[in-house]
């Protein structure tokens, strides 16, 4: 793994790509930061030709750009995909991708450089865990005394869909058919016939606004946003329950994934800027319980969950709850904290940098 040390000072140049729907969006990254202009060219979703044709334009509009050649390409593409042989399948973003297409060989033999290809929310996630939320949590707790360090991070992007990465000790959890961390197909806790998808998305919130506000009215999530905090007229009601009910369903994929991976949990994407909104009732699911067939109660989670974001909490997450215990026949006693602490963070990053930089890193890795 490329600690944030190693790529915030490696001279080698990666280009990449975040692609989506619309556009392709192509930088060139030198220690973990973009150099040079970047470059924003048309995805053209139902023109195969036109669009390979504005890949290998925006990758050599990057190089013509640089004094020096770059080390590789690396880049995040929207699945399904293969993506360690670099063939894309994407038909829902990309429908004129349709039965598959080699793009990481065919830029391998344009440019005569390793290609990589991932997820974008594994990406997300790589980033997070090379140079975001889990350094920076690891050394406020160096800073404040505390022998607790965090190794694994869940990474979690709402936005036109629901994304996601694991990183386990320091490694992005691919998965042997390039399918780890497809946090979207999780059941939906609201409605349990549905993928968490549908209740996790833009679409979601503007659904639940129009159905509890007896409206069609297309409107965005940031002016649904606007509705529930009083600063746009509307049913604010209505659209303080559709980000409640957002909040709940991650909750639950977050609780979900939690119970397998033991680690902080950082979100991101366009709806990350309405976190007041929904992270509330994020936490109140992850700190919630489940009920026994005896008819009592227990905890959703081993973990107890904080809000990273949230002052007050962030502090009793840092101070923890440290207890000595005796050592049987012995005078000796050890430190432990059952209260076994996790956080969750709204990304500082944000979604494009973080992809960027776990992109950056993951090129270096495989170099």
């Amino acid at each position: 793994m490329s600690g944030p040390a190693a790529f915030a000072d490696d001279p080698r140049v990666v280009l990449t790509l975040d692609a989506g729907g619309t556009n392709f969006a192509f930088s060139a990254i030198r220690s973990g930061r973009p150099i040079g202009n970047p470059v924003t060219l048309p995805a053209e979703p139902h023109d195969l030709e036109a669009s390979l044709r504005n890949m290998v334009a925006g990758f050599e509009m990057l190089v013509d750009q640089l004094d020096a050649p770059p080390a590789a390409i690396s880049f995040a593409f929207p699945g399904p995909a293969d993506y360690p042989n670099g063939v894309i399948f994407n038909v829902g973003n990309l429908p004129a991708y349709r039965g598959g297409v080699a793009v990481g060989p065919m830029l391998e033999e344009r440019f005569g450089l390793p290609v990589f290809l991932n997820n974008d929310g594994d990406l997300f996630a790589y980033g997070e865990a090379i140079g975001g939320l889990l350094p920076e949590i690891n050394e406020t707790l160096r800073a404040a005394g505390s022998p607790r360090r965090y190794r694994n991070l869940i990474g979690l992007t709402l936005g036109t869909g629901l994304g996601g990465g694991i990183v386990i000790d320091g490694r992005l959890l691919t998965g042997d058919n390039s399918a780890g961390g497809e946090f979207w197909l999780l059941r939906n806790k609201l409605r349990s016939d549905c993928f968490a998808e549908e209740g996790a998305s833009i679409r979601a919130v503007q659904a639940a606004y129009a159905a509890a506000a007896g409206t069609a009215d297309g409107l965005s999530p940031k002016e649904i946003a606007a509705i529930a905090t009083g600063r746009m007229p509307g049913d604010q009601e209505a659209a303080r329950r559709a980000f409640e009910m957002l909040g709940e369903v991650v909750g639950d994929v977050l609780a979900n994934v939690l119970t397998l991976v033991d680690g902080l949990a950082v979100i991101g994407g366009g709806l990350a800027n309405a976190a007041p909104l929904f992270l509330p009732r994020v936490l109140a699911e992850l700190n919630g319980t489940f009920a026994s067939y005896g008819g009592g109660t227990i905890g959703r989670l081993v973990q107890t969950a904080y809000d990273l974001d949230q002052p007050a909490q962030r502090q009793e997450f840092l101070r923890g709850e440290p207890r000595e215990i005796a050592v049987p026949h012995s005078s000796r006693t050890v430190v432990t904290d059952p209260g076994k602490p996790v956080g969750v963070a709204i990304s500082k990053l944000g979604a494009g940098r973080a992809v960027g930089i776990g992109a950056y890193a993951f090129a270096l890795d495989r170099l």
